[in-house]
């Protein structure tokens, strides 16, 4: 193979769509084995149940937009937490074609448990920052991700 112009040469490492991807995986991966050890939960049962636990009362269609999981994927993990009574589901009031979905009170309890340790996890893991960089470091991804919605 003839050696490509170093312009030609996408540089993964150094790539921000790759670095962010690898470090969400990181992250995720490293707080996922407290909910997966203690609570038998996947990262995105978790997701979920974080989501509910802020928006109760939202539709799957609502998880999945502020989720970003794909939709059968969350069908799936939506099955398996009604299957262990982690959340319930119910038919909206105001309009009988959408569910609404919140954590059971069994949910609720698993919730509370599980906030004060995603946020030891994230404390643990900015630690290496500065709090003026931490701030600094969350004004720049709130930037990014209003930019991406953008383009």
């Amino acid at each position: 193979m003839a050696k490509l112009p170093d312009s030609s040469i996408l540089k993964l490492e150094r790539y921000l769509p790759y670095r962010l991807s690898i470090l969400s995986n990181k992250i995720s991966s490293l707080v996922a084995q407290t909910y997966k050890d203690k609570f038998a939960l996947s990262i995105t049962e978790w997701r979920i149940m974080a989501v509910l636990g802020e928006y109760p009362g939202i539709s799957a269609d609502e998880i999945s937009a502020k989720t970003q999981i794909e939709k059968s994927i969350l069908s799936r993990a939506i099955a398996k937490l009604l299957k262990r009574n982690l959340i319930e589901r119910s038919v909206a009031a105001d309009d009988k074609r959408r569910s609404e979905i919140v954590l059971s009170d069994t949910g609720a309890a698993v919730y509370k448990e599980i906030v004060p340790l995603s946020y030891q996890h994230e404390n643990d893991i900015l630690q290496c920052l500065t709090e003026e960089e931490q701030r600094l470091f969350s004004d720049l991804l709130d930037r990014l991700y209003h930019h991406a919605e953008r383009l």
